[in-house]
Order: structure tokens, then C-alpha cells, then sequence
């Protein structure tokens, strides 16, 4: 997109198109098959319109060369291997799994699967063999499409513990080792390049994603390709998608927002979308968004924290004039985040809420409305949210601004989760009567902004107070001389739990007796002594998942040496 062009913002008037707003309308701006089919919404409709010749996808190789798909080659591709699935004898809703970093494969498998109307199933490429084990056996997979690095190392003494497993598809051989092991290449060169999508209906299941718990086996996660109409609009008003728009997410697809806004959102929306096989370089990252005149950039916490302990001034040293909007998700950004994007960028960093089981944005900061830092944002058109009081399963909504309570969303938008996967009751569990409850507290002030307090898990009880970890760690970042923090409460008979705060420290900064006194005296300055951290302890790093959230629950764990739970997504880069 030309630099120079006035943008118009999609959503310029939140409260007239949240007062007209009807899924039945932003069904109509779609074009459809019979029903609605994600991968037909996202690469047939383009390809087969005026945006056939447009870049749908730039793949980044760690070596900095690219690879490119324009819609009409993406759809020759996707069909191709629709074609594979089929002529492999595979079924409606069979499971279809990638565990492979971001390498083209992994794309042309999403959107080929959906095509085929089996369901989509992504896998961290960082997993070890037994996350694996547990998600290929609860998911029932069919195939799965790996590197054949990845497979020796990690999945093939798990075989003869799969039986529906049927074949293993690796991306990096040129010939067929069995009747099970399969080319990737050979299966797509004997493939017809025409593919008919048949009729899908708007609640045939279409992704399948898998969430950490805090013990025992992931959750299964089940949306249906309905949730397209989310990833639509989410990707119109949110991220705010115009023609030419090339739009960068740092994500992983395998973990949600990877596979729904690293995948569909850009491409049912027109856009050119950014693909990095590398992790986290702080340089490779700036340059990308120099080369490849990024517009539209979306991340985590985690990388923008890294960032911000860098002595780096991006526009000063990089020529990034096409960047005019950078959204973050995962753990809730701070306040010092959304305005270091102010002071580095010329930009607030625009925080953005939802998770695993909404598949989509449903609270955001948008480019049009005055930012509030440390805030959610407000809700989607289309969504509707509450803060409730919970008490013996009886769902109360508190209409008062500024009171804290569960966040609760109405039932009935597209991109709910359908299901835990062979959890029904624990599914169930979420829900009261019309509202899904997130599991998420939060406030909602006089102006209709949200704020997160914390996980219901989370919150510390001290001295006959409430705490949210998250109010506690944005104060402490304040602090000159803190780059991160995390706070738990630890028990404590006299008064339940004390706040008790890790902390890492900016660089220049010693770790000692007189520097905790003073982040000790900031803090019951800010909070209040009920509030402020009893105890700190500095720590070289924090524990968070590859999506950007801290590990609360674990360094609790650790802390009252208890079992540390499922570690298959903690970060360790």
C-alpha cells in the first residue's frame, strides 16, 4: 500500500455499525458456496476474481530467500492436495495434523484440508514426543505432515502407539519410504491441479487446536467453518484490512492465532500475508519489516517485551514508513508496551482480547478510537460481553462501571469452540445458561473500555483482598529499572496469600539488597501496602508459553514445589 495514501479506517463509527450489526450481513459479503467453506472464503474466491494475480503469500526461508503465491497459485496448490487427501482414501472430518515449522507445506496443508473438508489440526514444531503422543492419540489423527528430521527425532517410535494414525506425509523426500511413510512432493506431482469443493455446511467441523492445562492431558478445541465470518470481520475492523495491505503475524500456527490470523484472516480479507520460518531475531525482525514494506504488523508480548530491553531506534534505523498499525496478543500488554510503541514506532501498540475457544478477536483497541493503555479495548459488533458475579452456579451481570468480576460472552457468535474433544462435561462446565464464562476477571469502566484483572486461578487473596497479578506486575514495570515481572500469591496463614513478585531487571541494573528496597518502596507508593509485593526475587527470565503468556501457575509450582503440569508450549528460546 502507497505510504502517502489517506487511510479511511473500516470501522470509523464503533457505536453506529455495533448498533446495525448482523452476522446474516457479513455473511452476505462473502461469496459461499453451498454452506460456507473456510479455504473457498480464503483462496478460491480470489483466485478465481481480480485478485488472482495478488501475493497471497510470502514464505521467508531462514536464509532470507522467499517464495511466493499469488491466490491463483495458492489455489492450484491447496487443490492439489485436497486431491492427495482424497485419492488417499480420507473422509469428511478426518483429522489431518502438521507438526513442521512455518515452511509452505504447512499452509498448503491448512487450506487443502479444509478444502477437503477434513479438520486442520496444527502442532508446535517444538514439541517432544510425548505432547505429541497425547494430541495425535486424542485427536484421532489420520495423517500427519512432518519433516523427516522432525519424524526421526520425534515421532517415528510413537507409530506402533497409533493405530488410526494411517500415514505420515514428510515435506523433504523425493520418493515414498512405505505404504505409510509418503513424499509430500511425489503425492503432490501425481495430483490434479482441479479439486471441487463440495458442500460444506456452516458447522462441519474445521479446526482443531489443542490447549495447555494446568495438569493432566491439552483440551481439544473444536471450531466449526462457520468461525470464518470471525476471522472475516475480526480482520476488517481489528487489524483493519485494505486493498494492498502486507500484513506480517509472528505467530506460530501452532497455536491459534498462528492458523487464524496467520493463515485465514489475511487471505479471506485480500491481503498479502507474511510468513518468517525463523524464530525471534530482533534485526531479522526490523529488516523484514523494512524489505518487505510491512503494513500491518501483529505479535506478542514476549517479542515486544524482548524489544523493548534493545537499545534499538527502529525508525531512525530502519526505513519502516509503510508500517501504520501494530496489534499484540497473548498475555494482556502493559501500558509501558502500548506507549513504548508510541515513542519507538509513532504508534500505540493496539491490545487485542480473546482465546483458544472464542478462535477469534473479541474485545480490541481499534485504529480509529481513542487508546487507553493497559486496556483490552472494547467488544467486537457482533459480541456481547459482560462482567458477572458467579455464585452457586447463578450468573448475575453487575451493570456498575469499575467492578470487578468473571468476563462473560453471549453464546451465538460464529467462532465459539463447538466442543472439547471427548470432554463433554468439562465442555459443558463453561457455560451458563447463554454466557460462555472465559475463566478470564476483568472490569468494564464508565466508557465501555474492558480492563484484565487476572485468571480466576490466579487471583490472590490477601489479607481480605482481591489481587489480579496483572495490576501488580504494570506498576512494577513502571519502575525504572524492571523489564518484566510476574506475581503470585504465596501462602501465608496470617493472611491467606502474600503478593510476592519475580522480576527481571533492565540491563545496567544490579540485583541486590538496596534496589529491592526501592521497587519495595515504589510499589506500596503505587498500590497501597495490602497490595504491593511482600517478597521479590530477581530472575534471569520468566517462564511464558510461545504465545507470549506467563506461566503464573508454574512459578507457583516451583515456589511450593509442587508438580509443574503440562510444559509442552513453555518458551525456551
Amino acid at each position: 500500500m502507497d505510504p502517502t495514501t489517506t487511510i479511511r479506517h473500516n470501522l470509523e463509527d464503533y457505536e453506529k455499525v455495533r448498533g446495525t450489526f448482523s452476522w446474516d450481513s457479513i455473511a452476505s459479503e462473502l461469496s459461499g458456496l453451498p454452506g460456507m467453506n473456510i479455504a473457498y472464503e480464503a483462496v478460491d474466491r480470489h483466485a478465481m476474481g481480480t485478485l488472482k494475480d495478488t501475493l497471497a503469500l510470502r514464505c521467508i526461508r531462514k536464509d532470507r530467500s522467499f517464495q511466493d503465491f499469488t491466490y491463483a497459485e495458492l489455489k492450484t496448490q491447496t487443490s492439489k492436495f485436497a486431491n492427495v487427501l482424497q485419492n488417499l482414501g480420507i473422509k469428511k472430518e478426518a483429522r489431518i495434523f502438521s507438526f513442521a515449522g512455518r515452511i509452505p507445506e504447512l499452509y498448503i496443508t491448512a487450506l487443502g484440508t479444509l478444502k477437503h473438508r477434513a479438520v486442520f489440526c496444527p502442532l508446535f514444531s517444538v514439541f517432544g514426543p510425548e505432547p505429541i503422543y497425547q494430541r495425535l492419540s486424542r485427536g484421532d489423527a489420520s495423517i500427519l505432515v512432518t519433516s523427516s528430521a522432525l519424524f526421526e527425532k520425534k515421532v517415528s517410535k510413537l507409530l506402533d502407539r497409533l493405530p488410526s494414525l494411517h500415514y505420515v506425509i514428510l515435506t523433504d523426500i523425493t520418493e515414498h519410504i512405505s505404504d505409510k511413510i509418503l513424499s509430500f512432493s511425489k503425492l503432490m506431482e501425481k495430483a490434479s491441479e482441479e479439486y471441487q469443493i463440495q458442500e460444506t455446511k456452516a458447522e462441519d467441523a474445521a479446526l482443531l487446536h489443542f490447549t495447555s492445562g494446568t495438569t493432566g492431558m491439552p483440551k481439544g478445541v473444536l471450531h466449526v467453518h462457520q468461525a470464518v465470518l470471525t476471522h472475516y470481520i475480526t480482520g476488517k475492523y481489528v487489524l483493519d484490512f485494505h486493498e494492498g495491505d502486507i500484513f506480517w503475524c509472528t505467530a506460530d500456527p501452532g497455536w491459534v492465532t498462528g492458523t487464524s490470523y496467520g493463515i485465514i484472516s489475511p487471505l479471506v480479507n485480500g491481503v498479502t500475508c507474511i510468513v518468517d520460518e525463523e524464530e525471534f531475531d530482533a534485526l531479522r525482525w526490523y529488516s523484514i519489516l523494512e524489505e518487505h514494506q510491512v503494513s500491518i504488523w501483529y505479535t506478542a508480548p514476549t517479542a515486544i517485551r524482548r524489544l523493548m530491553r534493545m537499545e534499538i531506534n527502529p525508525r531512525e534505523e530502519y526505513h519502516l514508513e509503510h508500517l501504520r498499525l501494530i496489534l499484540s496478543v497473548g498475555e494482556p500488554l502493559h501500558a509501558e508496551g502500548v506507549l513504548w510503541g508510541k515513542e519507538k514506532f509513532g504508534m500505540p501498540i493496539l491490545d487485542n482480547w480473546w482465546q483458544t475457544e472464542t478462535g477469534g478477536i473479541m474485545i480490541a483497541n481499534y485504529s480509529s478510537m481513542k487508546v487507553k493503555p493497559g486496556s483490552m479495548g472494547k467488544p467486537l459488533p457482533g459480541i456481547e460481553t459482560g462482567i458477572a458475579e458467579i455464585r452457586d452456579q447463578v450468573l448475575t451481570l453487575i451493570t456498575e462501571p469499575n467492578i470487578q468480576g468473571h468476563l462473560v460472552l453471549k453464546k451465538g457468535f460464529p467462532s465459539l469452540f463447538r466442543a472439547y474433544l471427548h470432554e463433554e462435561e468439562r465442555f459443558n462446565k463453561c457455560f451458563i445458561g447463554d454466557w460462555y464464562i472465559s475463566g478470564d476477571l476483568a472490569k468494564k469502566d464508565a466508557d465501555g473500555y474492558f480492563w484484565f484483572i487476572g485468571r480466576a486461578d490466579d487471583i490472590i487473596k490477601t489479607s481480605g483482598h482481591m489481587v489480579g497479578p496483572f495490576e501488580v506486575e504494570s506498576t512494577l514495570m513502571r519502575h525504572p529499572a524492571v523489564a518484566e515481572a510476574a506475581v503470585i500469591g504465596k501462602p501465608e496463614p496470617a493472611i491467606g496469600e502474600l503478593v510476592k513478585a519475580f522480576v527481571v531487571l533492565k540491563p545496567g541494573n544490579e540485583a541486590g539488597e538496596e534496589l529491592m528496597l526501592d521497587i519495595t518502596g515504589f510499589a506500596r507508593k503505587e498500590l497501597g501496602p495490602a497490595v504491593a509485593p511482600k517478597e521479590i526475587e530477581f530472575v534471569e527470565s520468566i517462564p511464558k508459553t510461545r504465545s507470549g503468556k506467563i506461566l503464573r501457575r508454574l512459578l507457583k509450582a516451583r515456589e511450593l514445589g509442587l508438580p509443574e503440569g503440562d510444559l509442552s508450549t513453555l518458551e525456551t528460546n
